[in-house]
């Protein structure tokens, strides 16, 4: 696979609670340089974001990293990104529903939430390490009869990362209009290459810019 391929399918990501300005520029202007799908930022940073790097596709997070915020809160964080500029918002299910087995509740958020993103993309990150079998087959019938875009494998703060049993039994489960994007952990070229392979239409990584640069620079 082509690293240009590869980096068009990224989420150049930068999350970290200390994350400064300068290392979010620096993450932009690499998306830039790169051509990766977006780059994943804290909401804090949208707005300014959007006013120097005005093309760029800008991902942001809400009910961020835990997820249980109330339904009313993620709306309103989803509807005030959009309003600073974001492109596409990744929100964290209500994990404590999911456990509780309240699928009409997780179900309810996510179409909430959706409603406020309107055509933005709207991705649904399940937290699978928290899961059982079962409760990442109900997330996904809930994200797919919600309307959500995307199913995301996980936050990069809980106890495990992405794993291929998991996209699989994502592809498995979900409806045809949703898509997968795997995140948390992806670390080296090949788990990349194999994520995609299997079906992932996007990979949430911090690291893919670094490992493919050498590449793409030659090229």
């Amino acid at each position: 696979m082509r690293c240009e391929e590869i980096l068009s399918k990224v989420d150049h990501t930068l999350l970290k609670p200390d994350a400064s300005w300068e290392d979010i520029v620096r993450l932009c202007r690499e998306a830039e340089k790169y051509h990766t799908a977006s780059v994943c930022i804290p909401p804090c940073y949208v707005k300014r974001v959007r006013k120097r790097f005005g093309k760029l596709v800008i991902c942001t997070v809400i009910g961020f990293p835990l997820g249980y915020s109330v339904k009313e809160a993620k709306v309103t964080e989803a509807r005030q990104a959009i309003a600073d500029g974001a492109d596409e918002i990744d929100m964290v299910v209500n994990i404590t529903d999911v456990k509780n087995h309240r699928y009409e509740e997780v179900e309810a958020e996510i179409r909430a939430v959706k409603e406020a993103c309107g055509s933005r993309v709207l991705k649904v990150i399940a937290e699978t390490c928290y899961l059982t079998e079962e409760e990442k087959t109900a997330v996904c019938e809930a994200v797919t009869k919600a309307g959500a875009d995307y199913i995301k494998t996980s936050t990069g703060f809980g106890t495990s990362g992405a794993t291929i049993e998991d996209v699989r039994l994502f592809r498995r489960h979900i409806g045809p209009e949703v898509k997968i994007k795997a995140a948390g952990g992806i670390r080296t070229r090949e788990a990349l290459e194999l994520f995609l392979s299997e079906g992932c239409d996007r990979v949430g990584a911090s690291c893919a810019v670094e490992l493919l640069k050498p590449e793409a620079d030659e090229a």
